[in-house]
């Protein structure tokens, strides 16, 4: 099973997804947290917020499973505010402490268990450095959802399970929020 279908691959590269996220998800995901000087992007993928993540932010590390999409998205680094790795959620290649945020749309769904999320929160955890902040949207489970995700991995995250989950990876002050067709949260690592 792939992280991602063809399906899904083309959506996200689409101009209508790019102007959705950077119009509309990433300001209600943000919607007023300061990202601070070192934005973690994980789960790039074509870059849909990527540019503008780089212009919300001094400088930007885009983390992509994908080496595809890495390596595209790598080219396309125009303004020098950011840099683009391949690699996995699940094991950051980067030290303690590097990041003041760390931003996931659509991503944790394509992890391929639970634990595996779980790494995931531990590693983005570790690389926050105190005070920072994990902001990520996700889509709920359906039946629309799992047909979108056909011949692809699809572990939907249930958003009751996140403050707990998040806090038993060391967050704090973890808060949902929700709208129709996704929710989201921001979850702060202690000072």
């Amino acid at each position: 099973m792939l992280p991602v279908n063809r399906l899904e691959n083309w959506f996200c590269s689409t101009g209508y997804w790019r102007r959705v996220t950077q119009e509309r998800v990433l300001p209600w995901i943000i919607a007023g947290v300061p990202l601070g000087d070192h934005v973690l992007e994980i789960g790039a993928g074509p870059g849909a917020a990527t540019q503008e993540l780089r212009r919300l932010a001094p400088q930007v590390t885009s983390l992509e499973w994908s080496h595809a999409f890495a390596a595209n998205l790598a080219a396309q680094d125009r303004d020098g505010k950011g840099s683009v790795l391949q690699g996995d959620a699940s094991a950051l290649p980067f030290a303690n402490e590097s990041f003041s945020s760390a931003f996931a749309v659509l991503v944790l769904h394509h992890l391929r268990s639970s634990d595996q999320q779980d790494r995931a929160f531990c590693e983005i955890y570790r690389v926050l450095r105190p005070g920072g902040v994990f902001l990520a949207g996700e889509i709920p489970d359906g039946w629309l959802q799992r047909a979108i995700h056909w011949k692809s991995t699809f572990i939907p995250v249930p958003p009751a399970s996140i403050p707990a989950r998040l806090g038993g990876a060391g967050f704090s002050r973890v808060t949902l929020i929700s709208r129709r067709g996704g929710f989201g949260f921001q979850a702060f690592k202690s000072a």
